[in-house]
């Protein structure tokens, strides 16, 4: 089997799992900022002492005034789509949760549209609809279930898909001045310097002190995160990033598993339909793409033509 589709599998399975982190994490009282804050600090820490040993050049701003662009993906997009996301899960349930994340390469197309001019073709248009289509299936619209509808959750998940999509625009600047692994290391460090201090350490440290507890803040900040990103990049160096896109689609499916078979919540025939749905658009934009520019974005969405990022 081809290394780089091991890695990428890999990669985009382990961000499938965030949810699994998250559940463990609220069943010892931490709140979805709290948890947040775990993530992205742990992340950093992690990040920092892995470029520290393999590339510490990247640990440099080129200029103090580029912070600016980290503030945007750090604060206005991880720590946003982290929380809306987290929310999300709270609120709802992971399947459902990530489906409405993975509507972020919508969203990119529609901000991309206002802000940078980029033509919606064909392409664009359908997987649009073919998403809201998956979008209203997934939150119970179509059909109409108003009993399972909550809007509160519906506006979270896709907030968190709004929050991922601006990762998106914000890092297309950074990425003129700075590699994909340097952006990713300078957001984390960013929301994290944001958030520490905001962290209720008089009534949660003793629970860090637990190492099932820590096991579970650290884990976050590690193998979906830093660990997932490190060998996601490593396989996409050895392929193309529509291919690696495509690929990538798993993480909802991982994600869906793990709510389903370990903390058995609900995901209906329909519900799997709509996400097919939005899965499907995400791979239809990349492979009738009509020779437009490729999309900057994240996650998990692409990074640039040779780097994606899920965070």
């Amino acid at each position: 089997m081809n290394k780089a589709f091991i890695y990428i599998l890999l990669g985009a399975s382990l961000w499938g799992t965030i949810g699994w982190y998250v559940k463990n994490l609220y069943s010892y009282g931490f709140t979805p900022m709290e948890v947040v804050t775990l993530r992205v600090s742990s992340a950093a820490f992690l990040l920092i002492i892995y470029l520290a040993m393999t590339a510490p050049k990247k640990l440099k701003l080129t200029s103090f005034r580029d912070i600016g662009f980290f503030i945007g993906t750090g604060i206005f997009s991880i720590v946003f789509f982290n929380f809306c996301l987290f929310t999300a899960i709270d609120m709802s349930t992971i399947p459902t949760a990530t489906a409405l994340l993975y509507t972020g390469p919508a969203f990119v197309t529609i901000l991309s549209f206002l802000l940078f001019k980029e033509s919606l073709t064909k392409p664009k248009i359908v997987a649009l609809i073919v998403t809201l289509a998956g979008v209203a299936l997934v939150v119970g619209l179509v059909p109409l279930n108003l009993s399972t509808f909550e809007l509160s959750s519906v506006l979270f998940g896709l907030g968190s898909g709004f929050g991922y999509a601006l990762y998106s625009i914000f890092s297309k600047f950074a990425l003129k001045k700075y590699t994909s692994l340097s952006v990713t290391l300078f957001t984390f460090v960013v929301a994290a310097l944001f958030l520490l201090p905001f962290f209720p350490y008089e009534e949660k440290m003793h629970l860090l002190m637990d190492p099932l507890v820590l096991f579970y803040a650290v884990g976050l900040g590690f193998l979906p995160t830093a660990f997932a990103y490190i060998i996601y990049t490593y396989g996409l160096n050895l392929t193309e990033a529509s291919f690696a896109s495509i690929l990538t689609t798993v993480e909802p499916v991982v994600a869906a598993l793990i709510g389903i078979f370990l903390f058995q919540e609900p995901f209906t025939i329909v519900q799997m339909t709509g996400m097919a749905c939005i899965i499907g658009a995400v791979i239809f934009i990349q492979v009738f793409p009509e020779n437009t520019p490729k999309k900057i974005a994240l996650s998990d969405v692409h990074h640039d033509t040779r780097v994606k990022n899920h965070l």
